[in-house]
């Protein structure tokens, strides 16, 4: 098993069984939180299918039969960047002209073997023409073409893709495969740093290691007290705008967002109706933040202080909270 999707022996089964069966499903939507090695799956799926009898299994980056579809570079600077192995910036959105170029490639028969694998990362940022023009490869895909649609929130995509997809679903961890998978990416952390990181993520292995790399012990503290507290004179928000920095590289405000979507998530079960309503809004906007914080230069002042705001407007009742 895969050590970069530690945890999901339940999916892969199934996975290579369908590819053993006679008549295995078309499309595939790889379903859950971020962090759950959905990417990696998908790597590593592509290569089982697209391997030759009697060969070993092969590299899928530059494979001829395995197709991936993921953000591009926002522009030629980034591009560059991206060439010269540094870290870039991304377009918001797979684009429809990705899809068109994919799809002009399935005249074609696969180039090694019988089988074809097109990865979609993630389907969850497909512009609507994307969509639409994916919908016409799903109800006609060419013979031995299988597609692998990742997703973080399936109900972001159209009904008429979802009902096209077989499902496979990616278990949150438990706290012995947080542990071990911790351990692994980030091999210097001492134990209170890996319990604190697995008590925040909720089972999400990616939350869980953005955690430790990025210290981010302080703000989530923060975060629940702004939650149990509430925070009207603003000042939990002026110490979590402390705690973030004033400067903090972009992967440190993604992981602050999406540390925040988690903490709201786990507040979900135990919340009133009410509250459960304000929570969903709450999450909703940060999800947005989130899908943009890769693009956009956010000011990172503005972008704590609206974090912190949003997670007050989901805060406890007064009364509860006392």
């Amino acid at each position: 098993m895969n050590a970069a999707f530690i945890g999901q022996d339940a999916a892969w089964q199934e996975w290579l069984s369908a590819i053993a069966s006679e008549r295995m499903h078309h499309a595939w939507l790889l379903s859950g939180a971020k962090g759950l090695g959905k990417r990696a799956f998908a790597r590593a799926a592509a290569a089982q299918l697209v391997r030759i009898p009697g060969q070993s299994v092969p590299e899928v980056d530059g494979h001829p039969d395995v197709l991936i579809l993921e953000h591009l570079p926002a522009n030629d600077d980034e591009a560059k960047k991206k060439a010269e192995g540094k870290p870039y910036q991304t377009k918001r959105n797979i684009t429809v002209d990705q899809v068109r170029a994919m799809i002009r490639r399935l005249v074609t028969k696969p180039t090694l073997g019988e089988k074809r694998a097109i990865i979609i990362d993630p389907a969850d940022d497909m512009e609507k023409g994307a969509v639409n023009a994916l919908l016409k490869a799903l109800e006609e895909p060419p013979f031995g073409t299988y597609f692998l649609l990742l997703t973080h929130q399936p109900g972001r995509l159209l009904p008429t893709v979802r009902s096209r997809c077989r499902v496979l679903r990616f278990a949150a961890l438990g706290a012995e495969e947080l542990d071990t998978m911790i351990q692994r990416g980030a091999p210097q952390t001492d134990a209170a740093a890996r319990a604190a990181a697995i008590a925040a993520s909720h089972g999400s292995p990616g939350v869980a290691l953005d955690f430790v790399e990025h210290d981010l012990g302080g703000i989530h503290r923060l975060m629940l007290r702004i939650l149990h507290e509430g925070d009207a004179q603003f000042h939990l928000r002026g110490l979590l705008a402390d705690e973030m920095g004033a400067r903090p590289a972009r992967d440190r405000q993604i992981a602050t967002l999406e540390l925040a979507r988690s903490v709201l998530v786990h507040q979900l079960r135990d919340a009133s109706r009410t509250r459960q309503m304000k929570i969903i809004e709450a999450h909703g906007i940060l999800t947005k933040l989130s899908t943009q914080a890769s693009t956009y230069n956010f000011d990172a002042g503005l972008l704590i202080m609206e974090i912190g705001g949003l997670l007050a407007s989901a805060a406890m009742p007064r009364e509860a909270a006392r």
